[in-house]
């Protein structure tokens, strides 16, 4: 059996390299990953290329031959950046992402799947479906440039779905967090950010960003991956787009205490209501994930914790 060519752009980062790793045993795949600046992942059994995903060469030359891309490579950063440098997500990745699809489609590129997200629903207590964004209402000041180049990409998914041939999955996940995140804090999210806060904690106490009302719903990155899998195996539509989360949220102030509870250490909070937060809250409606693509989260919150405070002690405190 002939292996398809998949392509991972962005295999050094927090979703590509946790696909790569799920996917590098596979006998029906043949991978390839692309890195920018990182350290490639040191490994026998696939191909990494340094690739600039905002140069038109280097996009093609990296999708050369490709059955499938997975397009995972993105400018990210935290709520301190979103909040003061709001202009930081929209370039370099409405660039990238046009570059990628104009080259699948050239080189008849079967599949791509593009990770959205959800910064252009409006903040709501229900969870949220698909078909809730309205673009007649307003995304919410903070993430109103990367909400509306995620929105922008996403129609070019359908654009080139409808030219034939290619088909796209936009996915518009959750807040993801588990091995191989962003820890620093600097650029870390709010898990990241908290699990470095509590596993470094020496004095017994922490400080919060803001006062931690806001909820957001956390999807343990296995079921991200489990999902893109999925996607690969059962799409027969040119285009979908669908909402990958746990399906419940949960408080900030919540989640640090769980995070404290599962490391086992002795820690009080505080919370600066001076420094950047994002007041908004979120869940999403997971039903056309689990109907279409017979998929649903399978690992709990405390559990996901655990996975990652683990993977942790491991590779950075040991």
């Amino acid at each position: 059996m002939k292996k398809k060519k998949l392509l991972v752009c962005g295999a050094t980062g927090f979703i590509g390299r946790n696909i790569i790793e799920t996917l590098v045993d596979r006998d029906d795949l043949e991978l390839v990953g692309t890195y920018l600046n990182s350290r490639p992942v040191d490994n026998t059994k696939f191909k990494m290329i340094q690739a600039d995903l905002t140069n038109k060469e280097d996009v093609n030359r990296a999708t050369e031959g490709m059955d499938i891309i997975i397009q995972a490579a993105a400018t990210t950063s935290g709520a301190k950046d979103i909040v003061t440098k709001p202009y930081h997500h929209v370039t370099d990745n409405a660039v990238m992402n046009s570059l990628i699809f104009r080259s699948a489609y050239e080189k008849q590129v079967s599949q791509v799947i593009f990770f959205s997200c959800t910064v252009m629903y409006q903040s709501s207590d229900m969870p949220v479906k698909e078909t809730d964004f309205d673009a007649n209402k307003e995304i919410f000041p903070n993430y109103f440039g990367v909400g509306w180049t995620k929105v922008y990409i996403e129609k070019m998914c359908e654009f080139y779905s409808k030219l034939g041939q290619t088909k796209y999955t936009a996915i518009r996940h959750s807040n993801i967090y588990g091995p191989h995140d962003k820890f620093d804090l600097e650029r870390s999210h709010v898990f990241g950010a908290t699990m470095t806060k509590v596993m470094t904690n020496n004095d017994g106490r922490i400080v919060v960003w803001g006062p931690g009302t806001e909820k957001r719903d956390l999807l343990y990155i296995g079921d991200l991956v489990d999902f893109t899998v999925k996607t690969i195996e059962k799409q027969k539509s040119p285009f979908e787009l669908v909402n990958v989360g746990f399906g419940k949220a949960i408080s900030i102030k919540e989640l640090v205490h769980k995070i404290i509870e599962c490391s086992g250490k002795e820690i009080s909070v505080e919370h600066d209501l001076s420094q950047p937060h994002i007041p908004t809250s979120l869940s999403l409606d997971i039903t056309k994930a689990k109907e279409i693509f017979s998929w649903e989260p399978l690992v709990s919150l405390e559990d996901g914790i655990k996975k990652t405070m683990e993977w942790y002690r491991r590779e950075i405190d040991g």
